[in-house]
């Protein structure tokens, strides 16, 4: 079985799309983006699909929002890795953030891994509707639907019970109050519906130049041309953390420097990031 696989695996080849397939099919999900996994339910439950039986699904929070939630959902997972002696630490810290590149990269090694175990045969047998219920807030998440739903229709039935007057009040004021909420209604509709179109738009630019910047990092580290100034200049860009505001002009000088010593031809050392 695979636990210790390089940045130079096939795993690391593999594309979103192809990744957020086999999460749907072997799950039964619907997500459209790396960064839905960031809360590592999904993980959890892929390790319970190949180990049936290991992972504690009630501590499973698949309604988890917070990084506190989303940090207790991994050190379920952690536990498990180390239950199973798998020699994989996960980084937490950066996998709560939901950034697209951690995101994919935990999820490319965890399908290589899955994949390793019993010839990535999928076992026919595992039902993950059935067992996601067995998550720590997925049971109350039905119940306050089933709760609200209860409520809805309670009021329906009792529409003037509130204010003591009857139906005769709620009839007075029925016509005008029915014809404002329609029109406003309305107008959020077509809000939402321009805001979803927004967004759609936005995810899509962002996951081409997200696509983009995976594809220049896979050529950056192929053994040809990894050791390369211009390489090297362009993963210390890629790699750097958010808040350095410097990292181009730290690159910059490290290519022109690598040229100024080329010229003079007084070192052949090249700084690896």
């Amino acid at each position: 079985m695979a636990t210790n696989i390089g940045m130079m695996d096939s795993a690391y080849f593999v594309g979103r799309n192809e990744i957020l397939a086999w999460i749907n099919a072997r799950l039964q999900l619907n997500l459209s983006r790396v960064e839905e996994a960031a809360s590592g339910a999904v993980q959890c439950q892929m390790m319970d699909m190949v180990y049936p039986g290991v992972v504690p699904m009630h501590k499973v929070n698949f309604d988890a929002k917070t990084e506190y939630d989303m940090i207790q959902n991994y050190k379920v997972l952690q536990d498990v890795f180390n239950k199973l002696k798998i020699n994989k630490h996960i980084e937490v810290n950066k996998l709560v953030k939901g950034r697209p590149l951690d995101n994919l990269e935990f999820l490319q090694w965890l399908k290589r891994y899955c994949d390793s175990v019993n010839g990535g045969i999928m076992n026919e047998n595992y039902n993950p509707v059935e067992r996601r219920t067995k998550g720590g807030k997925e049971k109350n998440v039905k119940g306050s639907q089933k709760n609200f739903k209860s409520l809805q229709t309670n009021n329906s039935l009792n529409p003037g019970s509130c204010d003591g007057t009857g139906a005769k009040q709620g009839k007075s004021g029925g016509v005008e109050t029915g014809a404002n909420s329609s029109v406003e209604i309305k107008a959020l509709t077509k809000e939402l519906t321009d805001m979803k179109l927004s967004i759609d738009l936005l995810e899509k630019e962002r996951d081409f130049y997200f696509a983009k910047l995976r594809d220049i990092e896979i050529l950056c580290q192929t053994p040809q041309l990894e050791k390369l100034p211009m390489a090297v200049a362009i993963k210390r860009i890629l790699y750097a953390a958010d808040e350095k505001e410097s990292a181009v002009t730290e690159a910059q000088e490290f290519v022109s420097g690598s040229i100024s010593v080329e010229e003079t031809g007084f070192s052949d050392e090249i700084i690896d990031c």
